[in-house]
């Protein structure tokens, strides 16, 4: 059987430090359950840089001032969805620079919403078990002093949790 994949397109923040990352709790798709970025994807027309500002307030409550794009890559892991076995995503990560207000522990819900809200969390206690492959390229760009690796990242597994991690 050939494989087929799913193909996802996204933009997505990296709002942090060498101490911590803000992450949304995810409610929807392959990361569920987990931590995961703030970011997702276009509305119809939209400009990147629309849309990255639009989803970080959306998800997390906080508004941009100052972003820069950072790098470009894809993650690809088995994912049983609709009519595919496997998933790539293509995603575009985003510097935030500045930002202004509070981050929002409880994301207003409406059609399309797939965070919980958002928390700062400790790189270190930000690990696969709890984290999408989003979160743990941005960790590694946060302890890398903001090198951003291009190179596609391969799971041979990819678990979708049933259970919350948060």
């Amino acid at each position: 059987m050939p494989k087929r994949y799913h193909v996802a397109f996204g933009v997505y923040g990296i709002i942090g430090d060498e101490n911590g990352l803000v992450v949304i709790k995810k409610n929807g798709g392959p990361y569920i359950n987990r931590y995961d970025l703030p970011g997702g994807s276009l509305a119809d027309g939209e400009s990147l840089f629309k849309a990255i500002s639009r989803e970080i307030y959306e998800e997390t409550g906080l508004s941009t001032s100052r972003t820069e794009q950072v790098g470009t890559t894809s993650f690809k892991y088995p994912w049983a969805y609709e009519k595919w076995a496997f998933n790539q995503h293509i995603c575009v990560f985003y510097r935030v620079h500045k930002s202004a207000g509070a981050i929002e522990p409880v994301a207003p819900q409406f059609i399309g919403q797939d965070s919980l809200g958002a928390a700062k969390i400790p790189l270190e206690n930000l690990t696969i078990k709890n984290s999408s492959p989003l979160v743990l390229k941005a960790k590694e760009y946060l302890l890398a002093h903001e090198s951003f690796d291009v190179k596609d990242t391969i799971y041979e597994n990819w678990e979708v949790l049933s259970s919350p991690i948060f």
